[in-house]
């Protein structure tokens, strides 16, 4: 008698458990941003450095994609694939010029702040000077641009029309979607962590499963 009330217990304190867990884990904070991604032959790679600090060579690749993420492990990448040639086919090269391919991906509709509506994917050749930054880049193809005090890229074309990198709630965090590109999900935009909140009630259901067997056949013992 006195086992089996310590397992009901035990399944008291294991739903707790799982409920607290499952709850943590849904209600994840994340931020929403302009993010920064440097394309290659292989995909997307998150910047390293801001786009008013790097200074693509000529044929090189910018990306930027609006969404809401926990860091830059859980940030999502530009959804189109990084091709300098297609996006740059109908811009000659020029003597003392650069070209510089940006992919502006401004998100999906559960990334974008309430009451506004994310306009459409778009590419962009830039023509600038072979000293130009990526933000001169950006600048050149997609004004107005709006940044904040710390010089964080808050809005492109200007979307959205306000905020700059707010906290969202796990309420608002965007839903996990397919990858366009085939670089890698570690570091590059993909999510990397623990085990989900599903994957944890699952286990916990199979223990409470488990113990309630244990109880009920002590139970026809006695």
């Amino acid at each position: 008698m006195r086992r089996a009330k310590r397992a009901a217990a035990l399944l008291v304190v294991l739903g707790a458990v799982l409920a607290v867990l499952g709850a943590g884990t849904a209600q994840a904070a994340g931020y929403r941003y302009w993010s920064f991604w440097e394309g290659s032959a292989t995909g997307w790679t998150y910047a390293t450095q801001g786009p008013s600090l790097v200074r693509p060579d000529d044929g090189a690749v910018q990306g930027f994609r609006f969404s809401v993420s926990e860091d830059s492990q859980d940030s999502a990448q530009p959804r189109r694939s990084p091709g300098f040639a297609k996006i740059c086919a109908d811009t000659p090269a020029e003597a003392g010029t650069k070209r510089v391919a940006l992919v502006i991906d401004p998100g999906t509709a559960g990334d974008a702040p309430a009451g506004e509506t994310p306009p459409a994917l778009r590419t962009a050749c830039a023509q600038v000077a072979p000293d130009a930054s990526a933000a001169e880049a950006l600048a050149s193809v997609a004004k107005p641009l709006r940044y904040s005090s710390d010089a964080l890229l808050c809005a492109i074309s200007g979307y959205p029309g306000s905020g700059c990198g707010e906290q969202v709630s796990g309420n608002g965090h965007k839903a996990p979607e397919p990858s366009a590109s085939p670089a890698a999900s570690d570091g590059s935009g993909g999510s990397v962590g623990g085990p989900s909140a599903g994957v944890l009630v699952g286990v916990g259901a199979v223990l409470l499963l488990g113990i309630a067997a244990v109880v009920q056949a002590r139970r026809r013992r006695g």
